[in-house]
């Protein structure tokens, strides 16, 4: 059986991966989240990060968005 850590999405390294496990925001920010697709089961790449590591760019359903850490900091990722 593969072991798995939950780590926020804030603290994924580039190259990482994993599948969300939760969103923990609420509110209009919850609803900002889920709508781009970050959803619990949704398998997600770290691809980079800004040079001062802010905002993150994640590959998710064959698409790459960015977030804000303070956005990433609401997400929790199991990574394997």
């Amino acid at each position: 059986m593969e072991k798995t850590n939950r780590i926020r999405l804030r603290h994924m390294e580039k190259g990482q991966s994993g599948v969300i496990a939760a969103v923990k925001a609420g509110g209009e920010l919850g609803r900002r989240i889920r709508d781009m697709g970050l959803v619990p089961g949704a398998r997600i790449a770290i691809q980079g990060r800004a040079p001062l590591k802010d905002p993150v760019a994640i590959r998710v359903n064959d698409f790459t968005l960015t977030l804000r850490n303070n956005e990433a900091d609401h997400i929790e990722v199991e990574v394997s």
